[in-house]
């Protein structure tokens, strides 16, 4: 483990209190030592220190520092078991489009490989979807695809995307409903050609819950009368088997 971020545990896990982000970046260092060397952690650890002090003083619609966002995606990632290399690209892609730090800066810091992912997410972001006809969203899917040389820079957007929808409840509800159709038409059919099943139904999900509320809670309510029947008659089955084998026992 790395000096630095192993002091960082030995301050949570003692009694000096730790803020929420660093809480945050010791649980994702946590996850990370279980596939990655520690030589790539305490890197991804230097990664989150550069874009803390890069993001100090803005601040998300919820108030929270905004590098909580960056490590939150970072998080999502290391589910996937994402490279180290992804993992801090994630946590540093918004600095090249919300901050004065420079691409070649991150080059020097973290390696050519990781500024270029960075600055592909950053140009995925400037794509203005709000101008376009919904009609034209398989026209984006497409470009989206076609401008990236590396694949990880699709799903690290991915993961932004995904995180931003997890907490799309602090926007107004004429921006959410935008943002939600958008992740319908661009965002979850991208995961789903990509293979990333279990993000795809997360992000309809999410989508269909800011964009058709009502009728989400309707189907929620219908699935659990279902789940809840399901399991009353598996437990009638259950009991039923049960008592035969005692009789034959």
């Amino acid at each position: 483990m790395g000096a630095n971020y192993a002091n960082l545990f030995e301050v949570i896990a003692g009694s000096v209190s730790a803020s929420d982000d660093e809480t945050r970046i010791s649980e994702l260092c946590s996850e990370l030592e279980v596939y990655l060397e520690p030589a790539q952690v305490e890197e991804i650890y230097q990664a989150y220190l550069v874009g803390a002090e890069a993001h100090e003083g803005q601040s998300r619609l919820s108030g929270e520092p905004y590098i909580s966002h960056p490590v939150a995606v970072a998080r999502i990632l290391a589910d996937m078991r994402m490279d180290s290399k992804s993992i801090i690209a994630a946590i540093l892609h918004d600095v090249i489009e919300d901050t004065p730090t420079a691409k070649e800066h991150i080059a020097e810091q973290f390696g050519e490989e990781v500024a270029e992912l960075v600055d592909g997410v950053s140009k995925l972001t400037q794509i203005d979807f709000r101008s376009k006809a919904e009609a034209q969203a398989e026209n984006f899917r497409k470009m989206m695809l076609a401008m990236v040389k590396d694949i990880r820079v699709i799903i690290i957007k991915l993961a932004d995307r995904l995180h931003n929808m997890r907490t799309l409840e602090v926007m107004h509800p004429d921006k959410r409903r935008r943002i939600a159709h958008e992740t319908m038409d661009i965002y979850a059919p991208i995961a789903n050609r990509l293979g990333i099943f279990k993000m795809r139904h997360e992000l309809l999900d999410l989508s269909i819950k800011a964009a058709y509320p009502m009728r989400y809670r309707a189907l929620e309510s219908a699935c659990k009368e279902v789940v809840g029947y399901r399991k009353e008659i598996f437990n009638t089955i259950e009991a039923a088997i049960k008592q035969r084998l005692k009789e034959t026992s």
